[in-house]
């Protein structure tokens, strides 16, 4: 349990960013979607959290949730390194 809780609370918050931001990122207009999207993070932030407990080992919560967000994070990076994602100006 104890592995659970910490892949929840250590794992939870960057993986509901990593979320809400690839959301952001393939809405057609930012304009428009970025408050909705900020108020729908705590409940996506939550859901992550709740979603930890549903693996059998704590070993397992922290595998997955952890390569999934390094993956995330990685694609992500590399995206914005090939110029096929950026902000306008």
């Amino acid at each position: 349990m104890l592995g659970k809780s910490t892949a929840a609370a250590f794992l939870g918050l960057p993986l509901a960013a990593l979320m809400v931001g690839f959301v952001a990122l393939l809405s057609g207009d930012q304009a428009r979607t970025t408050l909705p999207l900020l108020l729908l993070f705590f409940l996506v932030w939550v859901g992550v959290m709740t979603g930890a407990f549903m693996f059998r080992t704590g070993l397992r919560a922290w595998l997955w949730m952890g390569g999934v967000t390094v993956a995330g994070y990685a694609l992500l990076y590399f995206l914005k390194a090939g110029g096929l994602v950026g902000v306008a100006a």
